[in-house]
This record gives C-alpha cells, sequence and structure tokens, in this order.
C-alpha cells in the first residue's frame, strides 16, 4: 500500500496565514515587541520560511499596513452606496468605517497606533491610506453641498477642511470604541453623526457659524 502524500499547502495560502499571524501580534504586542518567532509559531511555521517569504521584519511589517489600509478603504468605498441622499451616504460610510475597525481591532492598532509612531517608511503607508479616505469623504461633501446649493457650492478649502476634520474624528472615535467594552460599530457611527451632521447640514444650507466680533 502506497504512502499518500499531503497536497502542498499554495503559497497565496501560506502567505495569508503568515500575514493574519503577523497582524495579530504586531496589533497586540507592538512593532517593537513583536518578534519573528511569535509569528511563525503563531502561524504554524518555520522562522525560516518567513523570512524566506517576506524577508525581513520590516517588510513584513509594511506588507501588513498595506493589506490591512487597502481593507479599510474598500470597506468604506463599498459602504457608502451612491444615488442615496448625502446624510444615508455619510452615514452608510461611517457605518462602514467602524463596522470594519471594529470587527478587525488588531488591523487598526496597526494601522492607528503601530505604523504611525515608527517613523518612515511606515507612517508614509498610512498617510496614503488616510489621503484616499479623505479624498473619497471631500467628494461626497461636495456634492452634498453642490445638491443643496444647486447654483453655489462651499468653497474647496472649506469642503477640504471638513474632511479632514470628519476623517480624524472617526480614527479617534474608533480607537475609543475599540478600547470602550459595550460600544457597538453602530453606536460609534451614529455618534459621529450626531456630532457632524447638524453642522454639516446648516453649512449645506447657507447657514453657517460665524464668531462674533
Amino acid at each position: 500500500m502506497g504512502v499518500v502524500k499531503s497536497k502542498r499547502m499554495p503559497r497565496a495560502v501560506r502567505e495569508r496565514q503568515m500575514m493574519d499571524a503577523a497582524v495579530r501580534t504586531f496589533g497586540q504586542l507592538g512593532y517593537r515587541a513583536a518578534s519573528m518567532d511569535e509569528i511563525a509559531e503563531l502561524a504554524g511555521v518555520s522562522k525560516p520560511l518567513v523570512y524566506l517569504y517576506l524577508n525581513s521584519k520590516e517588510e513584513l511589517f509594511t506588507a501588513c499596513i498595506r493589506r490591512e489600509a487597502k481593507a479599510l478603504a474598500e470597506a468604506v468605498r463599498a459602504g457608502a452606496q451612491p444615488g442615496l441622499p448625502a446624510d444615508r451616504q455619510l452615514w452608510a460610510g461611517l457605518n462602514a468605517f467602524f463596522t470594519h475597525t471594529a470587527e478587525n481591532p488588531d488591523g487598526w492598532a496597526v494601522l492607528h497606533r503601530q505604523a504611525r509612531t515608527h517613523g518612515e517608511p511606515f507612517a508614509s503607508e498610512v498617510a496614503a491610506m488616510r489621503d484616499e479616505i479623505v479624498a473619497f469623504v471631500t467628494g461626497l461633501i461636495g456634492a452634498a453641498a453642490r445638491e443643496a446649493h444647486r447654483d453655489r457650492a462651499l468653497p474647496d478649502r472649506d469642503v477640504a477642511g471638513l474632511a479632514q476634520a470628519l476623517v480624524g474624528a472617526a480614527e479617534a472615535l474608533a480607537g475609543w470604541a475599540n478600547d470602550t467594552p459595550g460600544v457597538s460599530a453602530k453606536e460609534a457611527a451614529a455618534t459621529l453623526m450626531n456630532f457632524s451632521w447638524a453642522g454639516l447640514e446648516n453649512l449645506m444650507n447657507g447657514r453657517p457659524w460665524q464668531a462674533q466680533a
């Protein structure tokens, strides 16, 4: 009776296993404290195999950042459904953002806490993802303003500033929500929606807040 040989695991599957283990380890321990030994053990492979596939700890961390950033940006874009009223698009996008960060807390920790605090080239990778999301939100706010005003729109600088503020608030709130037991993604999205939409709606309808002299 011949020996039945086990099928060799496809490279893509093996890499995903190692990446999943790396994201979990980096997210929970931090970039400096995480070791390739721990990542290899969690992935169920040898350390030389991790190096063979991904060369170095720095390259592995960069690959993790790129994967998690791409997944988050895609989730936000998929969540905001074109054709809906402006407030519903914003709500859907925020809900998608907070759902993704809640379901992937280690990935969010890699993006929001680890990558930004360890300098280049990691910070630039996260900045590219953030720029993509800000550009998307800028488009949503700008389209809503044009729809509300018909003949005029908010100045481009105001729209860009509002998008930066909204994305920054979402990032901070996601970190808080993930660290606070009992806060759901829907609750976090509703908190930011309640905070932001009243002001955005006033701006879009020509009623901006103005400082008194």
